[in-house]
């Protein structure tokens, strides 16, 4: 066991002592703060995320804000999905490109206002960025981080709970839409959103000493959903086919790459930051692209990796596994293969793992 010692550098989020008083055994560092990684048992956090509601503390995804007449003309150029007709109410899931058209972030971006947008960002420093460009382009908009922090409800019977707590006019909530609201004294943004693929709703608290009160209160009225702690679940994201940016993504990385092409508006006018990159990229055709690994071999690790691991293909070096995890769907361990175009869905692979070279299946994404 290692301690982490405090620093300034690293916060606590608003739900941080409600985790520990729920049994969190481990965290990870993201975006400079604490992220729950287990409660525990990570079989049982598992299916309740699957069958039931699990709720997470995921105030790492911090907010950045712009905010000024030109924050939509800022928020345009810096990424090369069209948010020109975006509304207010609405999120966009978006890819961050720098010039060279690689990834260097996908956050949610929220339309608060007409003059207002936040970023909910990965795991990286959007706000010294948009910072740049922003002094670069003399577009005088006040970039800040607002008093912001998420809390998830995330597996089927979140809508439900979600109805509960704010009205039954949430079951009508588009995907990424959101709404302000306040209840019991505690403002929050209520979206349709989450890091998982079974469905629910974040809560953007706007009064971070109100953590515990929300925390509670959301935890009191889900016990008849059979609600307990949880977390980012890394099999089920694995199984979903989710991308971690910064964990399947490396610094050459470009959206096409990775299942991201869909959001990359090539059409685009004006000036977007890596648009003229990521059309040549496009024209030319990506060098990778992300496919998953079933290992053949049930004696293999499945403990998360913190390196990528080398992929093999009749010999040549092809790629990299960038995760790994064991499916409890499949009950099979399984991962994430960033690879060269020369090798395919259907195709064995021969895996670098600390128990030496491991046979694997490529596969298609999602799993399930």
């Amino acid at each position: 066991m290692i301690n982490i010692s405090p620093s300034a550098r690293t916060r606590r989020s608003p739900f941080y002592q409600s985790t520990v008083d729920d049994g969190v055994v481990s965290f990870t560092l993201y975006n400079s703060m604490f992220l729950p990684t287990g409660f525990g048992n990570p079989e049982a956090e598992y299916w309740r995320l699957k069958n039931d509601v699990s709720l997470w503390d995921v105030a790492v995804q911090r907010q950045v804000q712009l905010k000024g007449k030109n924050a939509g003309k800022l928020a345009q150029m810096l990424s090369p999905r069209d948010i020109s007709k975006m509304e207010i109410g609405q999120g966009k899931y978006i890819p961050l490109c720098n010039h060279s058209g690689v990834l260097i972030n996908d956050p949610v971006l929220l339309k608060i206002d007409e003059d207002c947008y936040w970023f909910s960002i990965a795991d990286s420093d959007v706000w010294s960025w948009a910072r740049a460009i922003n002094y670069e382009r003399q577009l005088n908009v006040d970039i800040s981080e607002p008093d912001v922090a998420p809390l998830a409800i995330q597996g089927p019977k979140s809508e439900d709970l979600a109805a509960e707590i704010c009205g039954n006019w949430v079951r009508d909530l588009k995907y990424f839409w959101f709404r302000h609201i306040e209840i019991e004294g505690i403002p929050f943004l209520v979206a349709r959103s989450g890091y998982s693929k079974q469905g629910g709703f974040e809560f953007y608290l706007q009064n971070k000493r109100l953590g515990t009160k929300l925390y509670n209160f959301v935890k009191e009225v889900g016990q008849k959903y059979n609600i307990g702690p949880g977390c980012p679940n890394l099999s089920e994201r694995v199984e979903s086919g989710l991308l971690s940016f910064g964990g399947d993504t490396d610094h050459l990385t470009n959206p096409f790459e990775v299942r991201l092409g869909n959001y990359v508006d090539l059409d685009l006018d004006g000036d977007i930051i890596g648009l003229s990159s990521l059309k040549k990229i496009h024209e030319q055709g990506p060098k990778r692209h992300q496919l998953g690994a079933i290992f053949k071999n049930k004696d293999v690790s499945n403990l998360p990796i913190f390196e990528w691991m080398a992929i093999y293909h009749q010999g040549e070096l092809v790629g990299s596994l960038t995760n790994r995890t064991w499916s409890f769907q499949l009950e099979k361990t399984i991962g994430f293969a960033l690879v060269s175009k020369k090798v395919h869905a259907g195709e064995s692979v021969l895996i670098e793992t600390e128990q030496g070279m491991k046979e694997a299946e490529l596969v298609d994404l999602p799993f399930v």
